[in-house]
């Protein structure tokens, strides 16, 4: 995941305010008990940090993939 995708995606799910404060301030156990703004600066994978939000926050699963992801067709 680029960082444009983690960043459009933040504020999809929670709002571009509220998203940079959870990325500055959320304290994630899943990444060390680091930021997400610190994962960022360390080199972890933004995908690795959107997923730990979401779990953190209680994001459905759903959505784990993005608001407007596209929907899998069915067979």
């Amino acid at each position: 995941m680029r960082l444009s995708e983690f960043k459009e995606m933040m504020a999809e799910e929670f709002g571009r305010g509220y998203g940079d404060v959870i990325v500055r301030d959320l304290v994630l156990s899943s990444l060390e008990d680091q930021t997400g703004q610190q994962a960022l600066a360390a080199g972890v994978d933004p995908r690795v940090i959107w997923l730990a939000i979401c779990q953190a926050n209680g994001v459905p699963k759903e959505r784990w993939a993005g608001r407007l992801a596209p929907k899998k067709p069915s067979a």
